[in-house]
């Protein structure tokens, strides 16, 4: 799990840096799909990942505005800001932690019953899925995506 979790954000740097390229217009434009924009992407999968996070350990989870994060340095900072939180979390994850019970509540009122294992799994298939989209955004636009080869990026050694 760790692994995935290291490969998401190497991906997502890359995909950072690739979006310096663009101009705000086509950072912010709404596309088909997704969560709007290119950038709006980018920050919903930050917040959701720190979110959720938060959410299985027990602390206070609040939104944050994305029209205060409307540039490609302002969601840069912000992930700097909750990785270290979701990385020490991350790094420390064992298998002992599977099978702790998260139950989250619904919007009609109900609970659900999940395991902290399902939750960090979909953390890491929510970020891979946004990331498809980016792809097709970036062909669409004429500019070759980040690679989601998982090989070739050293991740056998962490």
């Amino acid at each position: 799990m760790q692994l995935l979790f290291h490969y998401n954000w190497l991906v997502r740097e890359e995909w950072y840096s690739w979006c310096e390229d663009l101009t705000e217009e086509e950072l912010l434009k709404n596309r088909t799909g997704g969560v709007g924009s290119i950038l709006q992407t980018l920050f919903h999968i930050v917040d959701v990942e720190w979110s959720w996070i938060r959410l299985i350990l027990g602390k206070e989870d609040f939104q944050e505005n994305f029209d205060d994060y409307k540039s490609i340095s302002k969601v840069r900072e912000l992930d700097a800001r909750f990785h270290k939180e979701v990385e020490e979390f991350v790094n420390n994850w064992d298998k002992n932690l599977e099978s702790n019970k998260f139950y989250d509540l619904q919007s009609d009122g109900s609970h659900s019953i999940d395991t902290w294992g399902e939750v960090m799994r979909h953390v890491i298939a929510h970020e891979i899925h946004h990331i498809g989209q980016l792809s097709i955004w970036a062909r669409e636009i004429g500019k070759k995506p980040v690679s989601a080869n998982f090989i070739g990026r050293g991740l056998g050694t962490h």
